[in-house]
């Protein structure tokens, strides 16, 4: 910024200096043709505000003979500012006629030199005109070529976000209409069974089971946004969530709520997951251990802490399960949200999780 500041201040002194130094080598200082063209070379700083002035203003000294240095400098503003041609050619025309006017009225010249006099003044007058209505149109076809350039990258993102959607939109058809398929003949199958069974305990888990995979199928679409309403009996809290594991038959000791706490949505759905992931790991590698889920609520940050023990050497953990990317993906979202995963094994053979999302709104 420095840098432009000095190098229009070093044109300035350029453009005002150089006319005034070519007036100043006439003789007669104190004459008319000196005083009238020292007064439109120190006025030629009003072009930047008044280009059209800057040039009427130099009249009476090409009326004098001396305003050829500062014309020059006007009338590169004037077409820099209106490079119109129709306009330029009038200011050319006013240039010429106050310029060759006093000679041929003080002068007698042949028709060649009346010739030779106005195709001076025609260049001389027109060149710099031309100059700047041909700056200013680079300028105009730069600024055009720099707006088409962004339009066209915002063209080039707008494409690709569509094609990111619709890529999105097969990659959730495909998951819709084959999970969705397997996860109703899971439904299907659990109140079939729950219809045909006379244990009491078998009804109950084929109720369950099947209140599960509703809720799976409920989820799955709110998050491939084919729908936002919540079934019956999904947990809607992380209280709820705890309260459904404990139904399922896993022990969970839950220290801590939010319910009670002014926490930001997406915080609250990021902890919900957390836990979430928690018991879903906890229950498929460590079948039969306790689970220890503590919530701890401050001003700047959000604690989730979930330990469980050792898996049950009775029962075997559920592998066929196995494989996802929970962790790596629970680790993503939390990261996302401004937050640290810290996961790992515990000395008693169980496993450790802790994550911290701070309170952001």
């Amino acid at each position: 910024m420095k840098g432009v500041h000095w190098r229009f201040w070093g044109v300035e002194a350029l453009a005002v200096g150089l006319p005034v130094i070519a007036v100043l080598a006439a003789p007669d200082p104190f004459g008319y043709k000196v005083v009238s063209g020292l007064a439109a070379a120190l006025l030629l700083p009003l072009r930047h505000r008044w280009p059209r002035l800057a040039v009427l203003l130099c009249m009476p000294a090409m009326a004098g003979g001396l305003g050829w240095a500062v014309i020059l400098v006007a009338m590169f503003r004037v077409a820099r500012v209106h490079p119109q041609v129709r306009e330029l050619a009038g200011w050319v025309l006013l240039t010429c006629v106050v310029a060759v006017a006093p000679v041929l009225l003080t002068q007698s010249l042949t028709p060649g030199s009346i010739l030779l006099t106005l195709a001076f003044v025609l260049l001389s007058a027109g060149a710099p005109a031309a100059i700047g209505m041909l700056v200013a149109l680079r300028e105009q076809l730069a600024d055009s070529l720099r707006r088409l350039a962004a339009a066209g990258e915002v063209a080039a993102q707008a494409k690709a976000e569509v094609a990111r959607a619709e890529e999105r939109a097969r990659i959730a058809r495909e998951i819709h209409d084959a999970v969705g398929h397997h996860v109703t003949l899971i439904a299907v199958e659990s109140a079939a069974l729950g219809a045909t069974t006379s244990e009491p305990a078998v009804r109950e888990a084929a109720t369950r089971v099947r209140g599960l995979a509703k809720q799976a199928l409920d989820e799955m679409r709110s998050t491939l946004g084919l729908g936002t309403a919540q079934a019956d009996g999904q947990a809607r809290t992380i209280s709820d969530l705890v309260g459904q594991a404990r139904a399922s038959g896993v022990e969970v000791e839950l220290t801590g709520e939010l319910e009670n706490h002014e926490v930001p949505g997406a915080v609250e759905r990021a902890a919900y997951r957390v836990v979430q992931e928690a018991l879903t790991n906890a229950s498929k590698h460590a079948p039969g251990a306790g689970i220890r889920v503590n919530l701890s609520n401050r001003a700047d940050a959000l604690r989730i802490e979930v330990t469980n023990g050792a898996p049950d050497g009775a029962r075997e953990a559920i592998t066929e399960l196995s494989g996802g990317a929970g962790l790596e993906g629970l680790s993503e979202r939390i990261r996302m949200a401004g937050g640290e995963l810290d996961a790992g094994p515990s000395e008693d053979g169980g496993f450790h999780l802790v994550a911290v999302l701070p309170q952001k709104s």
